[in-house]
């Protein structure tokens, strides 16, 4: 017995040892092997597709973090994992968030405020009770931000710098994170392709955060949840209509401003004053 559990030892230490894609492969497959039984009855039982998206998505990610603190503990011998990739709940990262969280939705704002100037949206009256579509939207915000950030930014980003240099790492994590969002039919792929570009500057831009707070994640949690905060409250809120003036590949594919040249062109400023952060910090 003392034999079997050294060599289950031996055999997390080697895999520390082993290349950056033996060790993703070997996470992902761990992840849904321990997922996949538990997410099955949720298939089979739920009939409806939303309820059925969210419950799996939840138990999926509540696995992977249960697997990433036994990763953690027993591959790298670093029990406190979580504050290793930045989750650490301190009143610095917390100013962090809450900074980030300025940034995204201002940013947003920015982006359907110039639209309204040039002529190419027209500000309309909420139709919904719009407290609540803002409260709903910051729960949806920070809920994205902090499943995506922990995955790409945590345990993603720091599996490849641990074999890459920091630049390959981080192209190479923005690339993931960008493809990784067109996991979908080839038709839907197409149609929300001008999102790519948009997505890796955004995952250049949140590797850029995180080096510029010091490798905490607050602010890239909070960047990434304030974008979609904005966002949410103008699209649920129903607070735009656009005048047609010129092609949606401008303005953005299906209402979506990172989905034009428009989201495109702020994200690359955004980008830009980010990375300059880094480099004077």
């Amino acid at each position: 017995m003392i034999g079997d559990l050294l060599g289950m030892k031996e055999n997390f230490v080697r895999l520390a040892e082993r290349p950056a894609p033996i060790r993703l492969g070997c996470f992902i497959l761990a992840l849904l092997l321990l997922w996949l039984p538990l997410a099955t009855p949720i298939y089979l039982l739920v009939d409806d597709s939303n309820l059925e998206s969210i419950l799996t998505l939840v138990l999926l990610y509540a696995v992977f973090i249960f697997i990433l603190r036994l990763w953690g503990k027993y591959v790298y011998q670093q029990p406190q994992i979580l504050r290793h990739y930045g989750l650490e709940f301190t009143r610095q990262n917390g100013v962090d968030l809450l900074r980030g969280l300025a940034m995204g939705i201002i940013n947003t704002l920015i982006i359907f405020g110039l639209q309204g100037i040039l002529g190419w949206l027209v500000w309309q009256q909420p139709k919904v009770f719009l407290l609540k579509v803002i409260l709903e939207g910051l729960l949806v915000g920070l809920g994205i931000g902090f499943a995506e950030e922990l995955l790409f930014r945590g345990w993603l980003l720091d599996e490849l710098q641990r074999d890459y240099k920091p630049l390959v790492a981080m192209w190479t994590d923005a690339i993931a994170f960008a493809a990784l969002h067109f996991i979908k039919p080839l038709e839907a792929i197409i149609h929300t392709l001008p999102q790519f570009p948009a997505l890796v500057l955004l995952g250049l831009t949140q590797v850029w955060g995180k080096r510029w707070r010091k490798g905490r994640l607050g602010f890239p949690i909070g960047l990434h949840g304030g974008l979609v905060w904005g966002y949410y409250i103008i699209n649920v809120g129903k607070l735009v209509k656009y005048s047609g003036q010129v092609p949606d590949w401008v303005t953005g594919v299906n209402n979506n401003p990172l989905q034009g040249v428009m989201g495109v062109l702020l994200m690359s400023v955004l980008a830009l004053w980010i990375r300059g952060r880094t480099v004077k910090n």
